[in-house]
């Protein structure tokens, strides 16, 4: 079992965050249960790479001095599996949002669908979504997406080294994607849905790996909690 000191010089956590919740708040709450546990008043938690709350799958979290590194785990490779809607667009690229368009499907079939992946392969341009964390003049994104505000959002070049389709069926594309840091899977779902002449969202979202980190071997929040002895008084 970990000790405090073990926490304090600094521990790697893997946690498989569930839907809805924001990756803050999963810091914030194994942050308030490592202090619970230990008695103790702080204790430097952070991840390495936010997740949206519509997506869950692994979140590295690292305690203590750990934290130092976070920039070298948010650099590494990460792989995302999800499922791209065709048929209809959402202002944010995915279901936090009402369905704004819709388009017809008649003319997709499988292979079209599998050969258009080969557009996104290698250094690709994408435009981060309006409904997004990225600060921008000291506000949020979603900040101003909220308050019906537009804004400029500059693109960026990112790296998609595998986009697998795993099933394709009622206008439903299941993937497996393998990126860089920075990528937006909702902004690669919206593109590959505008790709088609169709339009398409993301539904579904999980990250499995970063770097070597797999989501099989995380805890869920629970477990992690669990796994702490009980308060010491």
């Amino acid at each position: 079992m970990k000790t405090t000191e073990d926490f304090q010089s600094g521990q790697v956590l893997l946690i498989d965050k569930p839907l809805k919740w924001t990756s803050f708040q999963v810091v914030n709450k194994l942050r308030w249960e490592i202090r619970q546990a230990f008695n103790i008043k702080k204790i430097k938690v952070g991840h390495a790479g936010t997740l949206d709350p519509l997506a869950s799958g692994l979140l590295v979290i690292c305690t203590g001095k750990m934290t130092k590194q976070i920039h070298v785990y948010q650099g590494q490779i990460k792989e995302y599996t999800g499922t791209i809607v065709l048929g209809s667009t959402t202002p944010s690229y995915d279901l936090e949002t009402e369905i704004n368009h819709t388009f017809s499907t008649d003319h997709i079939s499988d292979a079209l669908v599998k050969s258009t992946t080969q557009q996104f392969l290698g250094d690709i341009t994408q435009i981060p979504p309006i409904f997004s964390a990225i600060k921008k003049d000291g506000k949020r994104l979603y900040e101003f997406a909220r308050a019906g505000e537009s804004v400029e959002i500059k693109s960026r070049t990112v790296h998609i080294s595998e986009f697998e389709i795993t099933r394709f069926e009622h206008n439903e594309v299941d993937f497996r994607v393998v990126c860089s840091k920075g990528t937006y899977i909702r902004s690669l779902a919206n593109d590959f849905g505008k790709a088609l002449n169709s339009g398409g969202h993301l539904s579904v979202l999980r990250r499995t790996k970063i770097g070597d980190f797999d989501v099989n071997r995380a805890l869920s929040i629970e477990d992690f909690i669990e796994s702490l002895p009980k308060k010491q008084l």
